[in-house]
């Protein structure tokens, strides 16, 4: 069993802000798959899913995105999940430009709260992350500000397609492994001229 969680904030304010990138791509791959994560169990909402023929478990964490860790450590232990191996966590960047996308397969948070949480919670720091660049073009005054504000229309189709971009790393990672999708999607978004 794969776990495929993405990191966000429950409530419709925060639906559409950037720090809730890891929830749109969830829903992404659900909706690409014909399904709503909408099954409340472990502390998230979450929808079983076969992706490319290996049984998922989309995940969407209800505990507020500093707790983030409570709920994917109920969810590890739940499926038996071995984090190392089977677990795929979606999440935002600041550090990273509006629209790229970068996979890496441990490490530490970075100030990320999220991952902070989920290192603490499994003791570990080898999980699987796919980030996704939310950096402004412009200076900012408060990041905190910034990724709890709404989405801009200008910034919609650079949304989809990193959306998209994630649905495509999954399933990529399930069926190739990560170092393929490392290899595309790391070496594209340095390409693509930062």
């Amino acid at each position: 069993m794969k776990l495929i969680v993405g990191l966000g904030n429950p409530g419709i304010e925060y639906q559409f802000t950037p720090h809730n990138m890891g929830f749109l791509a969830v829903d992404r791959i659900a909706g690409q798959c014909g399904v709503k994560v909408g099954n409340r169990h472990c502390r998230a909402v979450t929808a079983r899913v076969n992706i490319a023929g290996h049984d998922a478990v989309l995940a969407k964490p209800e505990t507020y995105m500093n707790l983030s860790g409570v709920a994917i450590r109920e969810l590890v232990g739940e499926y038996n999940v071995a984090p190392e191996q089977d677990l795929v966590v979606i999440y935002d960047e600041l550090d990273l430009p509006f629209g790229t996308i970068r996979i890496r397969e441990r490490g530490r948070s970075a100030g990320h709260n999220g991952i902070q949480s989920i290192i603490d919670a499994l003791g570990t720091q080898e999980f699987l992350r796919i980030r996704l660049g939310i950096a402004p073009e412009h200076a900012i005054s408060s990041g905190k500000d910034y990724v709890l504000s709404q989405l801009r229309k200008s910034q919609y189709a650079a949304v989809d397609q990193v959306l998209d971009a994630a649905a495509e790393a999954v399933n990529i990672i399930l069926t190739q492994g990560a170092s393929v999708a490392m290899n595309r999607f790391n070496r594209k978004a340095e390409n693509g001229g930062e």
